[in-house]
């Protein structure tokens, strides 16, 4: 009797515990409405430096840009650019919002438009600390007969490029 009894315990213990309920991968940020004007881009995340880029929504063919105080004409089309960014580095970052360069399908480049970007409000210099990720807009006054096609980042100073001379492009396909 005590050796069926030693049995059963022995088999009661082999029995499997309870499976816990996987851990989420990722976080639950909700999805948000694309623009109505705005197409979302396929270009992976990109990283420069201790930055991840992520582009989120792209919009062409924009006239004007208006905000609380003001409205801004564009002389050919304004391209708004959608961005996340995130900080992967263990320190804070510099993040020069308008560095970032927009390159046209003939080559040329394009500097963020000061007027549009003050006007809506978009920010300037970001101190990123460790594992901080933003969104914001970046918008450039591109002539009507160009197309963009690259976005051409800057991440911040880190510390193997003190200076941030190097960049990386991400297409906007």
């Amino acid at each position: 009797m005590r050796a069926a009894l030693a049995g059963l315990l022995v088999l009661a213990g082999c029995a499997a515990a309870p499976t816990p309920a996987p851990v989420p991968s990722t976080y639950p940020v909700p999805p948000q409405t694309v623009r109505p004007d705005e197409r979302v881009p396929s270009a992976p995340t990109t990283s420069d430096g201790d930055t991840a880029f992520t582009l989120l929504g792209v919009t062409t063919g924009l006239d004007s840009v208006f905000g609380s105080h003001a409205e801004w004409p564009a002389k050919g089309a304004f391209v708004r650019i959608r961005i996340s960014v995130v900080n992967t580095g263990r320190g804070s970052i510099l993040l020069d919002a308008r560095r970032q360069v927009l390159v046209d399908d003939q080559g040329g480049t394009h500097q963020v438009d000061e007027q549009a970007m003050t006007i809506r409000r978009q920010p300037d210099e970001i101190d990123l600390g460790s594992n901080v990720r933003m969104e914001f807009d970046v918008y450039y006054d591109l002539p009507r007969d160009r197309t963009p096609v690259t976005l051409r980042v800057w991440g911040g100073p880190t510390l193997t490029d003190l200076k941030d001379d190097q960049s990386t492009d991400i297409p906007l396909r």
